[in-house]
């Protein structure tokens, strides 16, 4: 199975490195986004990761212009995708604007296509019938700062064709990924049935007044030796998510806490635009936040 052309659907944070990695990797990418403000975003922040790739990472300017050239954009879902061989979604993790994409994108999308979903906290089963292709449909969730995190996290639902499921994992290793291949659905995944505990016991924390965030991390940090907490974390995740993932399994599971937490980072965040790292302020404040002084752990 032939992958070269990919599209993104989402312009968001993490859709934006992923198509940024499968781009600078030498795949042609199609960024869609619903909205106009998403397409500008994505342009934004490929503006950033050029000079990041350039700065911290050695590429060349013939790199960084050739990642560039590979790069396009558009708001039309069935030209984003005319000519896919791969979807990527990271559309909001919201479980009817994920269904109603995918009902609208097996209407548009080549026979050949294969969709995978970025979701962190959803099941591939859960979107499979809206598909019109089940057998090509499956997770492959990155991780936040995917060229350091750089695992591909690749899960299929019963339904899912091995030999799609193999070639998949296969792109994840040709865009720079370490591929993790899940051969039984579990919400979250590897890494954030790891890591979602965790940082919902630091929110508790916090809501509850045990103590506050930079007391938090630095605790963590000083501890683990990590060069950040969980807070810090959260900002890099990003609050839009971080209130969908506690909004979402607060209503399915009746957890107050998670209500709480969602609650509170909708009122005291999202609302005064503190979207975390993205926008310049979260729970820091961004370029420098003063988990990365050298005084924060003394």
């Amino acid at each position: 199975m032939k992958i070269k052309n990919v599209t993104i659907a989402g312009g968001g944070t993490l859709g934006s490195q992923i198509a940024w990695q499968t781009a600078f990797k030498g795949f042609n990418v199609i960024v869609y986004d619903a909205f106009d403000k998403g397409i500008e975003a994505s342009k934004s922040f490929h503006k950033q990761f050029a000079e990041l790739f350039k700065t911290t990472r050695g590429a060349s300017n013939k790199e960084i212009e050739q990642t560039l050239s590979r790069l396009d954009y558009t708001t039309d879902l069935a030209a984003a995708v005319k000519d896919a061989d791969l979807i990527s979604e990271s559309v909001p993790e919201n479980a009817e604007i994920k269904r109603g994409f995918y009902e609208a994108l097996a209407k548009v999308a080549p026979e050949k296509t294969i969709f995978t979903t970025n979701s962190s906290t959803t099941l591939p089963s859960d979107y499979a019938d809206t598909t019109g292709r089940p057998e090509k449909f499956m997770a492959l969730h990155f991780a936040n700062g995917i060229w350091d995190a750089n695992v591909g996290e690749v899960m299929g639902h019963p339904g899912t064709d091995k030999k799609v499921f193999d070639r998949v994992v296969e792109f994840a290793r040709e865009i720079g990924m370490v591929p993790i291949p899940i051969y039984k659905e579990q919400n979250g995944y590897v890494l954030n049935s790891l890591l979602i505990p965790f940082l919902n016991d630091a929110g508790n924390l916090f809501v509850n007044g045990v103590k506050d965030i930079e007391i938090i991390d630095k605790t963590w940090m000083i501890s683990t030796g990590t060069k950040m907490g969980p807070f810090g974390i959260m900002d890099i995740i990003g609050m839009q998510t971080m209130y969908n993932i506690d909004k979402l399994w607060g209503e399915k599971l009746g957890d107050e806490s998670m209500l709480k937490r969602a609650s509170i980072i909708k009122k005291e965040y999202i609302d005064k635009g503190k979207m975390g790292m993205s926008s310049g302020e979260g729970f820091y404040t961004y370029p420098n936040p003063s988990y990365a002084d050298p005084d924060f752990l003394k």
